[in-house]
């Protein structure tokens, strides 16, 4: 796997805790031209790396590299970044400390000025946890950022979205007797069982219901929940899920020192022409959500992507819904920042 390693130093993050020695791994595809105004930044998900987000990029597409420079930062905790299973002691596995949307995106800023010497962005744009990102962009970097399209994600983890994402962690807490000082004895044998309990979640009740993982070449329900949520969540290291599970449930876009927690304001502050994308059928980042936050952004638009997917509308495998988000992303990119 290719990637490039942009090195932070020692960071002080919001929780007051400071991380030696931490890095951002990325990956680039295109040019960035002379003016520098053709970048696109792509965050990634909760337990994705930056080739999940490549389905998303591609000549013709709206993420066309021979147009734009896209740059795919990935999260910190999810094992390329600084993460729980590449930290060397005292932050090593169950001792890293907590890390925030809000950290996040300030070193992907960080990145973006200090490498590439980038003051404008055309977009920012991602699913589910790489979509908070792209509102904590719009917030945090007002003018710098023309326009976001979050899919499949809200502003800040609404409290039903915090229960579910309680679960999955419960589901690691429970194999060590819910002893918090017991946590380093946890495996990647420990994790199917959150990926037994996310299966519940990721996809709609018709999905289901109409046996669509049938198209994905499972012949049946259990062979699915193995072949696809057991197996996908068995290859992540425990320490960095419940890293990134910490930054799930706590991210919002105005729990930092330019908003003081008005979630309102903080949405109002966004400049950006902005396209959000709700899966129609999502079952914790749900439509209704986005329509709040789409009321208060002045320049918004919420597109659902009408879908049986839920919240794997937005993961790049059912053709029709790919297309629904490139020909948004197309029209968003098409719109002039100026108005």
């Amino acid at each position: 796997m290719e990637y490039e390693i942009f090195n932070l130093g020692d960071v002080t993050l919001q929780s007051g805790v400071t991380l030696p020695n931490a890095f951002l791994a990325y990956k680039t595809y295109g040019k960035l031209n002379e003016k520098k105004d053709n970048v696109i930044i792509y965050p990634t998900a909760f337990g994705d790396q930056h080739v999940q987000n490549e389905w998303l990029i591609g000549n013709g597409m709206a993420l066309d590299p021979s147009k734009y420079f896209i740059i795919v930062p990935n999260l910190l905790g999810n094992g390329l970044s600084s993460s729980p299973s590449n930290t060397p002691p005292p932050f090593d596995n169950a001792n890293f400390p907590q890390v925030t949307i809000y950290d996040n995106v300030k070193f992907q800023y960080r990145l973006v000025t200090e490498k590439f010497g980038i003051q404008k962005i055309a977009l920012v744009v991602g699913w589910s946890m790489g979509a908070i990102q792209s509102f904590q962009w719009g917030a945090s970097y007002p003018d710098m950022v023309e326009r976001i399209a979050p899919f499949c994600g809200g502003a800040k983890t609404w409290p039903q979205t915090y229960v579910v994402l309680n679960g999955m962690k419960a589901a690691l807490m429970a194999a060590v007797g819910f002893e918090s000082n017991k946590l380093n004895k946890l495996t990647s044998a420990d994790m199917r069982a959150v990926g037994n309990v996310y299966a519940g979640w990721g996809v709609s009740q018709a999905f289901y219901r109409e046996e669509l993982y049938r198209e994905m070449g499972y012949d049946s329900l259990e062979g699915f929940v193995a072949g696809v949520w057991e197996d996908s969540f068995m290859k992540m290291n425990p320490h960095n899920v419940l890293a990134m599970l910490w930054t799930g449930q706590n991210a919002n876009i105005s729990a930092n020192p330019a908003y003081h927690g008005d979630f309102d304001a903080a949405l109002k502050t966004i400049k950006a022409i902005t396209c959000i994308m709700p899966g129609s059928t999502d079952l914790f980042c749900t439509v209704d959500d986005n329509k709040y936050e789409a009321k208060l952004i002045p320049n918004a638009v919420c597109h659902p992507i009408e879908s049986i997917w839920g919240h794997f509308a937005g993961r790049g495998i059912n053709i029709v819904d790919n297309k629904f988000i490139d020909d948004n992303l197309k029209h968003l990119l098409a719109l002039s920042a100026n108005g």
